[in-house]
């Protein structure tokens, strides 16, 4: 579970959650189709950090007669860990969720000039902020087309002397139209890469 918090996962799980309850059908898809498509994200959008923590860290250390001493281990292979959390950071432009941290835990040191001045017990911290603002900022685009549906659908029935019809029940089947008509499943995931910077060709 610690590690996860190291990785993209957070984003992706918060984005399809909120998706769900948007869409309005609570029990569908099953928790466990969410939590494992975005499993098999995270394992996609960190197969090359974690090819990279094997490469220079793992394997050289685990090869016989390596002189590798395990802090040394720990340093290469949390250093591809560590510029992927930062480039996540740079890219949301969440700057302030670091300094938040460091600021209290070096109080009388100027602030970080660069990501590699900052300690690793700041910047997992820092990540996660980020990684949550990020993933609700998303959810909130992605919520507002639902729910201004919702809100259109509620104002027809009511105009319609439909009072006793739960909006929710007339709103849901259009829900599903519209997510089905625009690929909705495509173009959320393609979102979510898109945003970890996993854009075609690099």
């Amino acid at each position: 579970a610690i590690l996860l918090m190291t990785t993209c996962y957070v984003r992706i799980i918060v984005v399809f959650g909120l998706l769900k309850q948007a869409l309005g059908a609570q029990q569908l898809p099953p928790s466990q189709v969410i939590t494992s498509i975005s499993l098999f994200i995270t394992l996609f959008v960190m197969s090359p950090v974690w090819t990279r923590v094997y490469n220079e860290a793992v394997d050289p250390y685990t090869q016989p007669g390596s002189r590798m001493t395990t802090t040394e281990a720990w340093e290469r292979g949390v250093q591809p860990i560590r510029e992927f959390m930062a480039r996540q950071i740079d890219l949301a432009d969440n700057h302030d969720d670091v300094h938040l941290f460091y600021s209290r835990y070096a109080p009388s040191s100027p602030g970080p000039k660069t990501f590699d001045d900052v300690p690793l017990q700041v910047l997992l911290p820092a990540y996660m902020l980020s990684e949550l603002k990020t993933a609700f900022l998303m959810g909130f685009k992605i919520y507002l087309p639902f729910l201004i549906l919702d809100v259109v659908i509620a104002s027809v029935t009511v105009s319609m002397g439909m009072m006793m019809l739960p909006p929710a029940l007339i709103s849901t089947p259009f829900k599903l139209l519209l997510f089905v008509l625009v690929d909705g499943w495509r173009l959320v995931v393609q979102i979510l890469l898109d945003s970890f910077g996993t854009h075609p060709g690099v």
